[in-house]
């Protein structure tokens, strides 16, 4: 198998070349992104031709620090949640942290980066340590007051606390963007992409105290990011109805998709209904069964016994997906 698979979900093209078929024929659910995207209104324009506007982007932090429960002071748009995360990463200076399974950048991203069993063992000395909340890949949520606790021991020996909220936008009562504030070592991250279902646009935030913000804020330049993504990002955190609508609608197709892979004696795991990790002996084995039949989903490497599955966009989807399966499991 290609190894770029076992690297991240959306390689679409990588899946054609190797398995065949077009693009248009593929069931793509290697990737915890909405597949039923915001779509924007006819009013909401682009200016390509001009330079993005400040003021814009000051209306886009406005907009995305409501929506997430912050000072807008403390919140700077990135071009992606991971790109910031590696900028916070050079500010901080810091060894890292992180608790597998957990998103690949956080290894690469900080220096010296060491993964933890458990968070008894978490060292006197001053670290970053990273935390997914929602966790990716096993979906995984710490109440806040447990990521508080952290905090708490992160700033008793001058180290960081980074928390993920790639996935939080889903549930945000498991957001701690409100605790964020001067003083405190505490940066969180979060992304656009993966509610709006528009990753494409590679819009994030970093929520951190003033003297993170403002060298990351002096990296980025005057345009931190483009046109298209002041505009649509604006307006789709303005969108309460459907931002509303889409929170109830995503609990009830990953409820839907639980029952088809229990059915199918695959034990779903994690709290983010955009995505769910299947762990059983050789499950990563179903990847390419289903590859075949133009269905992409996400295995691991050096972990045979994980394969996360995508949420499909409709009940079409879904009915496709229950087929594929049957037919894997008839194949033996």
């Amino acid at each position: 198998m290609n190894a770029g698979f076992r690297h991240h979900g959306g390689r679409l093209a990588e899946a054609c070349a190797r398995f065949g078929g077009a693009p248009g024929q593929w069931l793509d659910l290697s990737t915890g992104i909405n597949p039923v995207a915001w779509q924007a209104p006819a009013d909401v324009a682009v200016d390509w031709r001009a330079l993005p506007d400040p003021a814009a982007l000051a209306r886009l932090e406005h907009a995305a620090a409501a929506h997430f429960g912050c000072p807008p002071s403390l919140c700077a748009a990135v071009p992606g949640s991971e790109t910031g995360l590696r900028l916070v990463a050079r500010v901080l200076g810091l060894p890292g942290l992180y608790r597998p399974p957990a998103y690949g950048t956080y290894r690469a991203a900080f220096a010296q980066a060491g993964a933890i069993a458990d968070f008894a063992g978490l060292p006197g000395r001053a670290t970053a340590l990273v935390l997914g909340n929602p966790n990716n890949p096993d979906g995984h949520v710490m109440p806040p007051a447990d990521l508080l606790a952290l905090l708490a021991h992160q700033q008793r020996h001058e180290g960081w606390l980074v928390v993920d909220e790639a996935f939080a936008d889903c549930d945000p009562g498991t957001s701690i963007a409100a605790e964020v504030a001067a003083g405190r070592r505490l940066v969180v991250m979060r992304s656009f992409g993966k509610f709006f279902g528009l990753a494409g646009l590679r819009l994030g935030f970093v929520i951190a105290p003033p003297d993170v913000l403002q060298p990351l804020r002096d990296a980025l330049g005057d345009w931190p990011v483009h046109a298209a993504a002041l505009a649509i990002g604006t307006a789709a955190y303005a969108d309460a109805a459907w931002i509303s609508r889409t929170r109830r609608d995503l609990v009830a197709r990953a409820a839907a998709l639980d029952g088809l892979l229990e059915r199918h004696g695959l034990r779903p795991g994690g709290a983010c209904p955009l995505f769910r990790l299947i762990t059983a002996p050789r499950a990563g084995d179903w990847f390419a069964p289903l590859a075949r039949r133009h269905i992409l989903t996400r295995p691991f490497a050096d972990h045979a016994d994980r394969l996360r599955v995508g949420l499909p966009p409709d009940d079409a989807a879904l009915e496709r997906l229950d087929r594929a399966l049957a037919e894997v499991r008839a194949d033996g």
